[in-house]
């Protein structure tokens, strides 16, 4: 779910990072927001009888949850197509996985959309990106032009994270309630499958990675290396966590670490909820009803895979 390759970087997916963009403004609110999330390669060979490219369900719900839709992102279009695509949505969802960081059509593809948000939002055009566990890491490789990676094993573990200064005047946590801020920096709300990830040390040294983010939390690895966990953009409205909100209501497979009380639900809530607010600053639209409704993902039907993964039910592409 969140274990990469530690390879070294390439230049098909860096791009150079301007660390000023438009002000965090008070646009008209998009009432019908949809999302667009990036289709990965099936790394599992038991599953690729179904199809190259998957969405788990989990991260589909998560959206939906938060009063959104659903926009699948497929690989194998042209970048005019990927474009016109970028123009209809409203944001930008990378999800964990299992692929390089760099040579994936998945990374190549993430790094074009990338640099249309750059662009646009330096335009005063809003449009949020978040990257959760492979998502998060791949957004680091993006901005830092190089992969820092290195082992930090977190492996089906749960964690409170440990904020940072600026967590509290986040975005992200800022209109959180006190006593859920404080519950999730005292009890293990956040589920971590990830065997790499980026060190503070390693992020804190980039100057590239601390222009464009500002460091929320983080937290000590297995191996005992501190690691960090959430991010997010000074000024960009970019996201990342190193850990799955989407699994403490969606995944339930008794094999993993996925934490069910009160709070961590109300955590990925809240998160989802954010998440599809900042959509709703996007004045993207599709050009026409029907050409939005046969993009959204109700075209497909869900696949179960509990017996041959840890997710409940995938989307096939």
């Amino acid at each position: 779910m969140g274990f990469s390759a530690l390879v070294s970087a390439c230049a098909c997916v860096c791009v150079c990072v301007y660390v000023s963009a438009a002000p965090l403004g008070d646009e008209a609110e998009n009432d019908r927001p949809i999302i667009g999330i990036l289709t990965q390669e099936v790394d599992s060979e038991v599953m690729k009888k179904f199809g190259n490219t998957y969405i788990p369900s989990s991260y589909v719900k998560y959206i939906e949850s938060a009063g959104a839709r659903v926009v699948p992102i497929r690989l194998n279009q042209s970048f005019a197509e990927h474009e016109k695509l970028f123009k209809s949505i409203n944001g930008l969802f990378l999800i964990g996985g299992a692929v390089n960081l760099e040579t994936s059509d998945f990374a190549r593809t993430a790094g074009f959309y990338f640099r249309l948000a750059l662009k646009v939002n330096d335009q005063g055009d809003y449009f949020p990106i978040w990257g959760t566990c492979l998502g998060f890491q791949l957004l680091t490789v993006l901005v830092a032009g190089e992969n820092l990676l290195s082992k930090t094993t977190a492996e089906n573990v749960t964690y409170p994270l440990n904020f940072s200064s600026e967590a509290l005047s986040s975005r992200m946590f800022s209109s959180f309630p006190s006593e859920l801020r404080r519950a999730l920096s005292q009890e293990p709300l956040t589920a971590n499958f990830h065997h790499y990830g980026v060190t503070k040390e390693a992020f804190m040294s980039n100057k590239k990675l601390t222009g464009l983010f500002s460091v929320i939390s983080t937290n000590i690895a297995q191996n005992g290396v501190e690691f960090v966990s959430t991010i997010e953009g000074r000024k960009y409205p970019f996201y990342g966590v190193q850990w799955h909100p989407e699994v403490n209501r969606f995944q339930w497979n008794p094999h993993y670490s996925f934490p069910h009380s009160s709070n961590a639900v109300h955590v990925s809530s809240l998160l989802a909820q954010f998440f599809v607010n900042e959509g709703r600053r996007s004045s993207h639209r599709f050009s026409d009803a029907a050409e939005e409704s046969a993009a959204l993902i109700y075209n497909y039907n869900p696949v179960y895979v509990d017996k041959i993964s840890a997710y409940e039910q995938s989307y096939f592409f």
